[in-house]
């Protein structure tokens, strides 16, 4: 059902049916450009729809002789240095194509986000939540929430065995609890070498959105990788969904741009804006 995570000449990609393509997660030097031969030949094996790269601007030149596109884009990325351009080429020309009514929602809603980042008013929990970090003891609440939530991910966050393995290894989950009851969930998946972390898996139960949870529970994410001396931070949101970039907007974070027809998620394969935000200034 998920997407396979490998190690392909030192760089990391993950790549399978799930969401139709290859995405390179991390490109090492070592091994640049030689993978990329590897990774075309694995795409067209595969015949998969989509490569897509987060692709760091020492190697930008060598993507556009191959005729990926730039899609996105966040400066300082890597230790705070280093710009990154999320980049891919389209291996079926219905995967690059939106239609009209497709390219007017998405620009609805980052101008809805946009316009909403000059919001100050402070969100008042409407309830007595408690938040913090989540562990183990947490996992079979958590796998409930995002089962509720997500008719389908492209990650593996409904299995316990993958929640306690990256518990234990680079991901961070957050939680607001009503109670006893885990209401609202999160996760900050870091990349500890290159000081940059990926806000993700916000998921909150019907019965209590419209209480800011989602605000509140990227405030302390941020706050905790601050803690831990990261930079950059930055999360790719459903772009057909306002509720997700309007959080982040109302954070002070930048859109970095659309990454059409990206990724499996509630069910269908959507469009995803990415917005980022540097934290150690």
């Amino acid at each position: 059902m998920y997407d396979k995570i490998e190690r392909l000449h030192n760089s990391i990609i993950q790549h399978g049916k799930n969401n139709d393509r290859i995405y390179l997660m991390k490109l090492a030097r070592d091994g640049h450009p030689e993978v990329l031969n590897d990774i075309e030949k694995l795409a067209r094996q595969n015949k998969y729809t989509k490569i897509f790269a987060k692709v760091p601007q020492w190697a930008r030149s060598e993507f556009q002789k191959r005729n990926y596109v730039k899609e996105a884009y966040i400066p300082h990325f890597y230790n705070g240095d280093v710009s990154v351009y999320f980049m891919s080429r389209f291996l079926d020309k219905d995967r690059a194509e939106l239609s009209d009514e497709q390219q007017q929602l998405i620009n609805k809603n980052i101008n809805i986000a946009k316009n909403k980042k000059s919001t100050r008013k402070p969100v008042k929990f409407n309830l007595p939540f408690e938040l913090r970090p989540l562990n183990e003891r947490d996992i079979p609440q958590l796998i409930s929430v995002y089962k509720h939530v997500f008719r389908s991910y492209p990650f593996p966050i409904f299995e316990t065995d993958y929640l306690r393995k990256t518990m234990h290894e680079n991901i961070i989950y957050f939680g607001a609890f009503d109670g006893y009851k885990l209401v609202a969930a999160s996760s900050a998946e870091m990349d500890m070498k290159t000081g940059n972390a990926e806000m993700t898996d916000f998921a909150t139960l019907p019965n209590y959105r419209g209480n800011g949870l989602a605000l509140h529970l990227l405030k302390k994410m941020e706050e905790e990788m601050r803690a831990r001396s990261f930079k950059t931070v930055f999360t790719i949101a459903r772009s057909y969904s306002a509720g997700m970039n309007v959080t982040f907007a109302k954070k002070n974070y930048v859109y970095g741009g659309t990454l059409i027809n990206n990724t499996n998620i509630a069910g269908d394969i959507e469009c995803m804006n990415v917005w980022y935000k540097q934290i150690d200034e």
